[in-house]
């Protein structure tokens, strides 16, 4: 599994960056941290041939390559990087410009063999698809606060499953809300869910939510079956049957100390536009953790 973290700064990226190692750690996962930056002038980006100063056309000191440093130095005190690497520090003279807005730097890790930091320059939506495309994802993690529009926006665009940080607190005790339907995107969901849910022993609550007074036999059948992932992880999960609007039922039912995950629908955009799409709805006006999986 590979898993991209994007970053903004160190006064607000801190929760961002401690469950995205935490969840990559769970899935003995490759990770690359994401920085975008504000694009420079077309005459600092021109080719001017020599590799020193192809570095130093990005100002070694701007402020993403300081966020970069930051990232490193949090990695290196939790020892998530080899002694080797630890000792050698942040070496920022290393980062290899590839061209087309980006620099990049490899590093070693411990529970994983790659830990990668990228900077990029340019508008935050279409880089980070670019990225996401570039190394072909499973999960991009970021923050939560004042990101709705963005993570809306990369819910929409990009080719990986989506992991909202909001409102994170590292000693909270968190329980994982698998909401559940018939439709494809559920099954999913449920792997990712239940991998969670096992790698760090959370209670979980599975909830299908019905507009009718009754549960029809895809309904019931999808509901059981989670029911049955989750045991098989280890987990006696807490059946949660509901009637009314499955939105507003879904964000009744989180609070704050819940992780959300949902399976998002492949409708075609145009029926999305008319039909909504109820892991984006659930995703803008919700509070909590939410993993919403493509």
């Amino acid at each position: 599994m590979k898993i991209l973290i994007a970053i903004s700064s160190k006064e607000y990226s801190k929760p961002t960056l401690q469950v995205g190692m935490w969840i990559a750690k769970a899935f003995n996962a490759s990770v690359t941290i994401a920085y975008v930056g504000r694009k420079i002038s077309a005459f600092a980006t021109s080719d001017i041939g020599l590799a020193q100063e192809s570095i130093a056309k990005w100002g070694i000191d701007r402020p993403g390559v300081r966020v970069l440093e930051w990232a490193f130095n949090y990695l290196a005190d939790h020892k998530y990087f080899s002694a080797e690497t630890i000792e050698a520090g942040f070496q920022k003279n290393t980062l290899i410009d590839r061209g087309k807005n980006r620099l990049e730097l490899f590093l070693k890790g411990t529970f994983c063999e790659d830990v990668n930091l990228i900077l990029r320059r340019g508008d935050i939506i279409p880089e980070l698809r670019h990225e996401v495309h570039l190394g072909g994802y499973d999960i991009t993690i970021i923050g939560g606060s004042k990101k709705r529009r963005m993570a809306h926006d990369l819910v929409q665009y990009i080719d990986s499953s989506i992991f909202v940080v909001n409102n994170f607190l590292p000693h909270q005790e968190y329980r994982l809300l698998q909401a559940v339907d018939d439709s494809k995107g559920t099954t999913k969901s449920l792997e990712y869910g239940s991998q969670v849910a096992k790698a760090f022993k959370l209670p979980v609550d599975v909830l299908t939510v019905s507009k009718r007074d009754t549960f029809g036999k895809g309904y019931m059948g999808a509901h059981k079956k989670a029911l049955r992932t989750f045991e098989k992880v280890g987990t006696k999960p807490v059946s949660m049957l509901k009637i009314g609007d499955p939105v507003n039922t879904i964000l009744e039912t989180a609070t704050k100390n819940h992780l959300i995950v949902m399976g998002i629908s492949h409708l075609n955009p145009i029926i999305k536009l008319f039909k909504g799409s109820k892991p984006l709805n659930v995703m803008k006006k919700c509070s909590c953790l939410i993993l919403i999986v493509k």
